[in-house]
Order: C-alpha cells, then structure tokens, then sequence
C-alpha cells in the first residue's frame, strides 16, 4: 500500500473539490516566517511523515506570532516520531472550530466491501473509538457493484446532530469523498479532524492510502511516492519487485503466495514464535526471485532462522531450491533453515536440497514447530 503525506493528500482533496485549510510545505524553519505573514494570523505546523501520533508526540504546534512558527518549525524539523526523522513541515492557516468530526471511507477485507463512517467524536484515533463507543460510529457498507445509495448518505448524515444547511453540506461532502476514493483506487480516506467552522465543512487534516496494485493507472502519482520513510527492507524490497512487509520477530518466512505466507505466519505464531517478516515471492518464481528473496530476509540483523513454505502450482519447486541452494554457496548460511516444498517439479526441488544436506519438511505445523525450536535452541537445522 502506498502512503502519501498529509499535505499531498490535501492537494489531491483540493483538485477533488474538498476543501482544506491553505497551507504549504518548508523544509527550512525561517521559511514558517513567510507563511505566517501570508496568512497575517495564527498557523498551525504540522510534521509531514508517514506516521500516527504527531500531536501526541510534539509533531504539532500552534504559532501565534512569525517568530513562533519559525520555532515551532524547527522544534519539529529533525525531531523523530515512531523512529521516522521528521524532513519537512506543513505550515497551514489555524482554523475557528466549532465541532469536530471523523468522516473516512476504507475497505473492508473480511466482508470485501467499501465502508464510510461518520462520528461526532472527530479528532480521536476512530479506533479507540469504536472499542470505548462504537455507538458514536455510523457505517454504510456498500455493496462493491452499486454506487452510493441516497438513503446511505441520509442515514450517514442524520446520525449527527445538525442543522438542515449543515446536513446538506455534509451529504455533498460524502459523495465526493467516495468518488474521490473510487477514482484514486484508494484503500483509506480519512479526514480526521472534519472540522466545521462557521458554515462550512474543512478538512483539518487527511490521511490517504492508495492500492498500488493499481498504481500502474496512475501514472501522475509516482511523484508521490517518498520511499524517505519507509523501512530500509521494505524500500529494497519494493524496488526488487518482492512483496515484503517487516514485522520485527526473529523468525524470517517466505512463502508463495499471500494467503500461504499468512497462514504460515500465523502458525509459526501459534507454536511460540516470532516471525520478523512477511515475504511473498509471488507465482512462478525463477531461482534469482528466491535467492533475492532469502538476501532480503537474511539483511535483517534480528532474524535468527528462517521458514521457506513452497506450494508449487505455476512456482516449480526445483527453481526455489536451485535460488536456497544458491544462496547458500554464496554466504555460508549459518543459521536454521526449515523448507516445506509440495507441488510442481517437488521431486526435483527435494533432490537439489538433498543433496546440499537441507530436508524438507512435509507439513506446515512440523516446521512451525521445527523452526521455533532451532530458532529457541540457537543451532543449525
């Protein structure tokens, strides 16, 4: 999934005739100075970085003066939130709020439906929430070969306390963030807080994040895409092509195909372990796909052994064993290994490991089992 920063989800918000409070980006604190006599009244900086938690963690302040923007702005620019270096600053008019609230579309993975809530409880984690009053939260679920129904958006915007012109507003807002979700191919749009101020609706703040499976329709985004904060092992997987996705246990695992890989992490879950990743090498998988595959995980200095489960369908099993194999010759590999292959060319694949010394397991709980306990004992399997 790809994330984009604050200030860029605003702009696409701006272009999708939603509006937001005017503001720009610096990277130099004495720039705050310039923006603040722009708007010749307080503005608020904001840390731009892919993260949660900025106010809680002083990635947000109020300037009332020229000077206290640029104070603030340095104060923020360097400072580090969830382990991200802070490089860049939103400088934005400060709004008059009068109410606040949550309004977000996202996708819903178990039911495969899009999802648009609205709560009164705007400017809190919607997340804390739904578990302390969910009855705060009204949700439309809808069906992924229907469009926005009317009576969703009614029951959506009388779910909140407001007047007739306030509802209208609010409806129409509604629309176009779901139509601006539907077009971008996003996962998650989230204005948190919906401010209203006076008369009108604003987003004080956004968060968007975009499928980027469908990035390759596009094109126009990929001068959003800031590898700046992602982890170094994510960035160098993405730019290999591998799905990967750090989780910071000691038990590497690579697997074909997502639901394969998360079935094996959780399984490795369940007998004790920790794993510290989530690779998927993806269908058909040449021996370099593998071998790449097993550098990323092994340059995780945390990962003590590692689970490789195979289902050979369009992926042959010999061609994964040739890139294990491989990787072996090359760095000496010194830590557990525990390989589960079924499926195409398995005789062939178990041939190859065999004769490196390596034998596969035959079921996905064994190696669970197997790969904690060497991973727990510390030795060679």
């Amino acid at each position: 999934m790809m994330n984009i920063y604050e200030y860029q989800a605003k702009e696409l918000f701006r272009k999708h005739g939603i509006p937001v409070p005017e503001g720009s980006v610096i990277e130099s604190p004495p720039d705050a100075k310039s923006i603040y006599e722009r708007f010749g009244r307080k503005v608020v900086v904001k840390a731009q970085v892919h993260a949660g938690g900025r106010g809680k963690a002083g990635g947000v302040k109020l300037a009332s003066t020229p000077d206290e923007a640029v104070t603030a702005a340095k104060a923020i620019i360097g400072m580090k939130i969830k382990d991200l270096t802070v490089k860049k600053v939103l400088v934005e008019e400060a709004l008059a709020i009068d109410k606040e609230f949550y309004l977000g579309v996202v996708l819903d993975r178990e039911r495969a439906q899009n999802v648009i809530m609205v709560s009164s409880q705007g400017g809190m984690d919607i997340e804390e929430v739904a578990e302390k009053t969910p009855e705060a939260i009204c949700k439309a679920t809808l069906h992924p070969l229907l469009e926005l129904q009317e009576y969703q958006v009614k029951n959506l915007i009388y779910s909140l306390k407001l007047s007739d012109a306030e509802r209208c507003q609010l409806a129409a807002l509604i629309r176009k963030l779901y139509r601006f979700y539907c077009d971008i191919d996003a996962t998650l749009v989230e204005i948190n807080p919906l401010v209203l101020s006076g008369a009108s609706f604003i987003a004080a703040d956004g968060k968007v994040t975009i499928d980027d499976n469908a990035l390759f329709r596009h094109k126009d985004f990929e001068g959003l895409f800031d590898v700046a904060d992602d982890d170094p092992l994510e960035r160098e997987a993405h730019q290999k092509g591998l799905a990967y996705v750090h989780l910071g246990g000691n038990i590497g695992i690579i697997g074909n195909g997502a639901g394969l890989v998360m079935g094996t992490l959780d399984t490795v879950k369940q007998e004790g372990g920790a794993p510290a990743n989530f690779l998927d090498i993806g269908g058909g998988a040449s021996a370099s796909v593998m071998k790449s595959s097993l550098e990323i995980v092994l340059s995780d200095p945390q990962v003590k052994g590692i689970f490789i489960n195979i289902f050979g369908g369009i992926t042959r099993c010999d061609e994964v064993a040739k890139g294990i194999v491989g990787v072996m010759k090359e760095s000496a590999l010194k830590m557990p290994l525990v390989i589960k292959l079924c499926g195409t060319r398995e005789e062939e694949g178990r041939a190859i490991l065999k004769e490196a010394q390596l034998e596969p397991v035959t079921e996905v709980r064994e190696g669970a089992r197997k790969i904690v306990a060497l991973v727990g004992a510390g030795s060679r399997g």
